[in-house]
């Protein structure tokens, strides 16, 4: 009898309440594949996206499908062609299908985890710490001295983003959503923080500024922020936009850009790790700050996959700080 195995996936689009846990067939190996046994599975929000169908670009879903964008573990079978892996090696990767015991990737999207690097923070974290790689150091590279603004900075891409721009030698001004999260992004590196559903946060920047702005502002709430953010800029200012906690932020005014010569971006990572070697890399730079102190991964959250619907329902309702993953 074919081996199976236990996977969370959705038959539509919807709320939580579409995923169902299934045993499904283990999928083959193929030449240039590695099967990974996961100890630990990524949850992030943009399998919220996912789940929803808003996840872009917008190819159709084929129903049903395995969510999931991350996972770790240990490699359980080499494919023919495959080199430089062996059973037994500890290994993250970032690919669709996650939310199962097992999953099945092209080597050349495996990453080695190197010794002090847990499974449970390659989960959590790997998706996050090259998204940060690219924000900090590739889209727009922060500077010693510069002051940056950071979104949701008790989050766990929040959490990151302060840290390393921290580390790098920026003033962090972060912001949140509710009292209780100050204490967390504080921890996190940021010299002021806002909670912006209680008071003006594009003026208070200005004000921590001295009317000038800030270069840059990490945004990844969306909606509700979006438009103030950009009176937080200084001229040639970045708003960066990856992504869309309170929803996409829609169309707007390029008018709204034009005064200052403000530059807006949706970014995606894929796009800067579409090669092995860019993938390997960035991934590198991030186990390098790990490393070094400059960054310190830690997990919020533990949830047994069997209880994945309770994890999405705290993401989306934003019960969750920092990062969680989902343990097989």
């Amino acid at each position: 009898m074919p081996p199976t195995m236990l996977a969370a996936r959705i038959h539509r689009h919807g709320g939580p309440e579409v995923l169902t846990l299934e045993q499904v067939l283990v999928p083959p190996t193929g030449p240039n594949d590695v099967r990974i046994r996961h100890s630990a599975i990524g949850l992030n929000f943009a399998e919220v996206y996912q789940r929803r169908g808003e996840a872009g670009p917008h190819h159709e879903t084929l129903f049903p499908t395995i969510l999931g964008g991350q996972g770790a573990g240990v490699v359980a079978e080499v494919g023919a062609n495959v080199t430089g892996f062996a059973v037994g090696d500890p290994v993250g990767y970032i690919y669709a299908g996650a939310y199962a015991a097992e999953s099945v990737v092209p080597a050349a999207r495996v990453v080695p985890l190197p010794a002090g690097i847990s499974a449970d923070i390659a989960a959590a974290w790997l998706l996050r710490g090259m998204t940060a790689e690219y924000l900090l150091h590739r889209l727009y590279r922060v500077e010693p001295g510069e002051t940056v603004l950071v979104h949701a900075a008790a989050g766990g891409m929040g959490q990151i983003l302060s840290q390393w721009a921290n580390a790098l030698g920026a003033r962090v001004i972060g912001t949140v959503g509710s009292p209780a999260k100050i204490p967390l992004a504080r921890a996190s590196g940021c010299d002021a923080v806002i909670d912006y559903a209680a008071e003006d946060f594009a003026a208070r920047v200005r004000d921590l500024t001295g009317g000038a702005g800030v270069p840059v502002v990490y945004d990844a709430v969306g909606r509700d922020v979006f438009l103030p953010s950009l009176d937080c800029l200084r001229p040639r200012g970045w708003l960066v936009s990856y992504g869309a906690a309170s929803g996409p932020v829609g169309a707007f005014d390029l008018q709204l850009l034009h005064r200052k010569s403000l530059i807006v971006t949706r970014p995606t990572l894929g796009s800067f790790v579409a090669t092995t070697e860019d993938l390997r890399a960035s991934a590198a730079t991030f186990f390098a700050a790990v490393a070094s102190g400059a960054v310190k991964p830690e997990i919020a959250h533990r949830y047994a996959l069997a209880d994945v619907r309770q994890a999405h329902e705290d993401l989306e309702s934003r019960r969750t700080t920092g990062a969680s993953i989902l343990i097989p």
